[in-house]
C-alpha cells in the first residue's frame, strides 16, 4: 500500500501535523513519569495507571480501578476520584485518544505499520474487531475469579514503562512480539484487533463530543489515502460517503482513535476535527473556516 505521491505535495510539516503532535503528546507524558526518579523532583508520582501530580491532582486508570472492584478490593478514594476525572475527561473528548495520544505501545504497532507499508506487506490476517471486547470480557472476569488485578501481569503498555525506566526485561520480549505481529502477521492487529484497553476506552468514549469530520466531503476525489493510513479504515465510509439526509458528516464510531492521520494526508482538506452540536451528529466547526 502506498499513498499517492507524498499527499499531493503537501508540505512535510502539514501532512505530518497531527502525527507530530502526538509523539510530543506520547513522549511528554511518559517523560514527566521519570523526571521523579532521575532528579528527584517528583513533578508526578506513579504510572499511567495511577498517578499524582503535584501531590493534589489524581489520576486512576479507570479500567484498572473496575478490575479491582471486581477482585474484591476497595479502591482509596484518592484513586475513585481519579479514576472518576480520567473517566470525565475521556468521555468527553474520546475514550481511544488514549490510545493513539497516551498509549507508548501505539509508537511500537505506529513503526510496524509503517515498515508494512514500506515493504510492500499484504494485509495479512484480520481477527473480528469484536475480539478485544472478547480478550476486554476474559480479563474483567479473570479479575473476578481469582481476586487479582488480571490485565497487569501482562499489560504491555506497564511493560513498556518498567522498560524506560528499570532497562531491558522479560516484558520487552511481549513488546517485540506485538511489534512482530503488526508488522508480518496482521496489520494494526493489536491495537485494532485484540487490546482490551483500547476496547474499554472505545466504550467510554462512545458518546464523545469531539470528532473528526468529514467537514468537505464533497471535494473527496477518491484518492483513498486517508482508508490506506487510518489504523480503523471502517469509521471513515458512514461520514465520507453516506449522503442521505440523515447521515452525520462525523466519524462516530467508537473505533476511532481521533489520531487526526486522515486530517494529515488529506491533500483536498475534507477532514477537520469538529464538536458534536447534538446527538443526531451535526458538527460545530471550531479549528478551521469550511472551505467555499
Amino acid at each position: 500500500m502506498t499513498l499517492s505521491a507524498q499527499y499531493h505535495g503537501k508540505p512535510i510539516l502539514q501532512r505530518n501535523k497531527w502525527l507530530l503532535l502526538r509523539r510530543l503528546t506520547q513522549v511528554g507524558l511518559m517523560s514527566l513519569f521519570f523526571i521523579g526518579p532521575l532528579t528527584g523532583f517528583w513533578l508526578v508520582k506513579g504510572n499511567l495507571n495511577t498517578s499524582l501530580t503535584l501531590d493534589l491532582l489524581p489520576l486512576s486508570d479507570p479500567f484498572i480501578v473496575v478490575q479491582s472492584v471486581l477482585a474484591g478490593h476497595l479502591p482509596e478514594i484518592t484513586a475513585v476520584i481519579g479514576a472518576m476525572i480520567v473517566t470525565g475527561v475521556y468521555a468527553l473528548i474520546g475514550g481511544r485518544v488514549y490510545c493513539s495520544w497516551v498509549c507508548p505501545v501505539n509508537i511500537i504497532t505506529d513503526v510496524a505499520f509503517w515498515l508494512r507499508r514500506m515493504l510492500a506487506l499484504k494485509q495479512g490476517w484480520r481477527p473480528k474487531r469484536d475480539s478485544r471486547y472478547f480478550v476486554l470480557a476474559i480479563a474483567l472476569s479473570i479479575s473476578f475469579l481469582t481476586g487479582t488485578i488480571a490485565w497487569e501481569y501482562i499489560n504491555p503498555i506497564s511493560m513498556v514503562h518498567r522498560g524506560l525506566l528499570f532497562g531491558i526485561g522479560a516484558g520487552w520480549m511481549l513488546i517485540v512480539a506485538i511489534f512482530l505481529f503488526d508488522l508480518f502477521i496482521s496489520r494494526h492487529g493489536w491495537c485494532g484487533r485484540f487490546c482490551p484497553v483500547g476496547a474499554f476506552y472505545g466504550l467510554l468514549g462512545s458518546k464523545s463530543l469531539i470528532r473528526v469530520q468529514a467537514v468537505d466531503r464533497k471535494a473527496c476525489d477518491d484518492c483513498r489515502d486517508c482508508y490506506i493510513i487510518c489504523p480503523e479504515p471502517h469509521v471513515i465510509t458512514p461520514a465520507l460517503k453516506d449522503k442521505s439526509t440523515m447521515a452525520a458528516p462525523a466519524i462516530l464510531s467508537r473505533d476511532c482513535t481521533n489520531c487526526g492521520r486522515c486530517i494529515d494526508v488529506c491533500h483536498v482538506d475534507v477532514f477537520r476535527f469538529g464538536a458534536l452540536a447534538n446527538a443526531s451528529g451535526k458538527v460545530k466547526q471550531f479549528s478551521e473556516g469550511v472551505r467555499q
